[in-house]
């Protein structure tokens, strides 16, 4: 199976700076968006890093021995370690941390992980499912009950994670193996695409006849004129045969 991509990545209406980070692998191997936080200096370098060294150790270790859950979930114990010791060097940056979401090819079969409140979709068909659970306090308060979903959207604690890259107590990596079709499309995104749009404006916009290009443009647009208040950024990724 082959794979078509694309990405894009914009400040938004309100913030002057974008603290997103995404990457397209090359050969179609791995794809991932970070999104920083900790200040306009602190959250670029987070996601910078974390988007730098999640790629270096992929491509290096790509072909060793080890088998892709651990190649993954080393790939981003490392770039959390790179953060810590980036704080550590540079105190004005102690806060900075950054989600992830990462997919990943490997050995025939499709995985990802996440960390933090950025997504990840899959489209098939009509239907948009999203793979990833937000480590958010109101995604814990949804899943017992405490709030429904459109309360959760508009709770003034939306924004706070439950885990982020860049802490000393960053529990395990969780990585899960993912179902994927020829025709299916991903769609990565940091949270200021999901706190703009709906489950229903998302499928519109994402879905065929759009092109994977012409959809990032149409999400991206769509985000901010519903008021852009954060960086937008989504990386699509097209199945082929």
């Amino acid at each position: 199976m082959k794979f078509n991509s694309t990405g894009l990545s914009d400040p938004g209406m309100v913030r002057k700076s974008n603290q997103d980070s995404f990457f397209l692998d090359p050969e179609g191997n791995f794809f991932l968006v970070a999104d920083g936080m900790g200040g306009h200096a602190g959250g670029e370098e987070a996601s910078r890093l974390a988007t730098e060294v999640i790629q270096k150790h992929l491509r290096e270790r790509w072909r060793s021995w080890a088998d892709s859950e651990t190649l993954l979930t080393e790939a981003v114990q490392k770039a959390n370690e790179a953060i810590l010791q980036d704080q550590e060097a540079y105190p004005e940056r102690a806060d900075m941390g950054t989600t992830l979401v990462v997919v990943l090819f490997h050995n025939g079969k499709y995985w990802l992980t996440h960390i933090g409140d950025s997504r990840i979709y899959r489209l098939r068909g009509e239907v948009l499912e999203q793979l990833t659970e937000d480590d958010t306090w109101v995604a814990r308060a949804m899943k017992v009950g405490d709030l429904t979903q459109d309360e959760a959207r508009v709770h003034p604690w939306r924004h706070i994670l439950s885990k982020c890259l860049g802490r000393k107590d960053l529990a395990s990596v969780v990585v899960q193996s993912m179902d994927l079709q020829v025709g299916d499309r991903l769609l990565l995104c940091s949270d200021g695409l999901t706190e703009e749009l709906d489950y229903e404006s998302i499928l519109s916009h994402l879905k065929p006849p759009a092109s994977c290009p012409e959809a990032a443009e149409s999400l991206v647009s769509a985000a901010k004129e519903h008021g852009g208040k954060d960086n937008i950024t989504v990386v699509i990724v097209e199945a082929e045969s």
